[in-house]
């Protein structure tokens, strides 16, 4: 129905019809390149972001169809016929549709005209509003006082308020409420008209479109509801590694990074190393590495490996190097301390697998005592090439009760250069490279030159790990 002020103005032309067929045929094939989009996602029920992004999809499409049904009513104005079924659905929540719904119908269909004369109680609705409300036509229309009957309690005020702002005050109405339709069955409708004046500026009518949006209200608010989702899990992504970077800075040595060991590194050893965070994971990993002067004289060297990520994965590292130290101070040797380490990881309430190696170094013979579990063998660089140190049996921490770990000794000599590193440095032909790095080292002024060597030629290089690299130079002086 035509809107309009005046009862004897006549209706405005509809727009031409070249125009509407290429709003049309522009709309059709928006349609169509949002549709592809949608069903070439790959919706991981467990990923927030690829539901919202669904679901803005599936909002895009709805808001189309509506434009391109509209487009095709103002071409061809109101269908002769009857219109198609409109889909209903009901359920607890009055806008959900189960799963099992059937396909909309004809998008005209969601789409009916009212108006209800003032001057003679006449009210015509068309037969798209009938079906809308669940009314066959012979029941004939509901007047203005019998409409609220089919509208929802709570918003039974809303369009009180909207009618009679439109009668009273020529107020336009534009509002949306619910109904029951005569099967039970909730629809949201979307509401717009204007009061129709007769000569004397007096409200002779009231003219209305009602617009079936249900379908697009549920599409809105799934956006909203993985949209809201998808913010919960980034904000508690950003919380967890805000905690895991707290406790990784607290547990890490303080003279990590290229800053080198204070005082030159316990028992003659220059020290300095590297923490190379992944770059495919925005969560910190469980690899560790550390250095203790321990009473004896002796100096603790040791880097290691968890699974998984974040604050679980921290916590766990933070738990495993504090026992570790715990028990270096308190002089047991390497190969038992492995085995300790592997009772404690697995009695653990929170189970993960780890890999260590621990080297106990005494600067009094230059001897280097060390044990491993699961974990790549120290490198050992001296006269400008590098080999790795043969590896003593050791199982992975966490994955054997009870197990026994063999303990290596070798002497190392003036200005050797020890270097300790997790796998995630070196995998793939990471330590081919890492091992090609020996003329460097040998021509470096201290441990804080070798360190910055690995981290230019593995720093700027993708990583699916995080890594962790220490360098420890015998002092050629000792």
């Amino acid at each position: 129905m035509p809107s309009h002020l005046f009862a004897d103005r006549p209706a405005p032309q509809p727009p031409e019809r070249g125009t509407l067929d290429a709003l049309i045929s522009q709309t059709r094939r928006l349609r169509g390149d949002v549709d592809a989009v949608r069903r070439d996602a790959v919706v991981d029920e467990d990923d927030p972001q690829g539901r919202w992004q669904r679901a803005l999809c599936d909002l895009a499409v709805h808001q189309l169809d509506d434009l391109g049904a509209q487009l095709g009513q103002l071409k061809e104005g109101v269908p002769d016929g009857p219109a198609e079924p409109a889909e209903v659905y009901g359920g607890s929540d009055p806008d959900e549709a189960p799963a099992d719904t059937p396909p909309t119908g004809s998008l005209l269909s969601r789409v009916g005209s009212a108006e209800w004369n003032l001057l003679t109680d006449e009210v015509s609705w068309s037969d798209e509003l009938h079906d809308i409300f669940g009314r066959p036509p012979e029941t004939g229309p509901l007047t203005l006082d019998e409409l609220p009957s089919m509208v929802f309690a709570e918003d039974q005020a809303l369009l009180t308020a909207m009618v009679t702002g439109c009668l009273i005050d020529g107020k336009p109405i534009d509002g949306e409420f619910r109904i029951v339709r005569t099967d039970g069955r909730v629809r949201t409708l979307h509401m717009m008209g204007e009061p129709v004046l007769d000569v004397d500026g007096c409200t002779a009518s009231m003219w209305a479109v009602l617009r079936d949006v249900s379908e697009l209200r549920r599409s809105e608010r799934a956006v909203r509801e993985t949209r809201d989702s998808l913010q919960r899990r980034q904000h508690v992504e950003r919380t967890e590694h805000r905690i895991a970077v707290e406790l990784q800075e607290a547990v890490l040595p303080p003279w990590r990074g290229t800053s080198g060991f204070p005082h030159g590194g316990p028992a003659g050893l220059d020290l300095a190393g590297q923490y190379l965070p992944s770059v495919s994971s925005a969560t910190i990993g469980g690899d560790w590495y550390d250095a203790l002067e321990l009473p004896d004289g002796d100096a603790l060297l040791t880097v290691g490996d968890l699974t998984g990520h974040g604050v679980s994965a921290t916590s766990t590292m933070a738990m495993l190097l504090g026992a570790l130290r715990g028990m270096a101070v308190a002089g047991i040797r390497p190969g038992a301390l492995m085995g300790h380490l592997n009772q404690v990881l697995d009695s653990s309430s929170q189970p993960a697998l780890g890999s260590a190696v621990s080297c106990r170094y005494d600067p009094r013979t230059r001897t280097l005592a060390w044990a491993q579990a699961g974990h790549p063998a120290p490198l050992l660089f001296r006269g400008g090439t590098g080999r790795a140190l043969a590896r003593p049996e050791g199982a992975l921490l966490g994955a054997t009760s009870g197990a026994t770990y063999e303990q290596a000794e070798v002497r190392l000599l003036p200005g050797d250069v020890l270097v300790l590193h997790t796998d995630g440095l070196t995998r793939g032909t990471g330590l081919d490279r890492l091992l090609e790095l020996a003329p460097l080292f040998a021509g470096a002024r201290d441990a804080q030159e070798c360190v910055r060597a690995v981290v230019e030629e593995f720093g700027r290089s993708p990583r699916e790990d995080d890594a962790c690299v220490m360098v420890a130079r015998v002092d050629a002086r000792s």
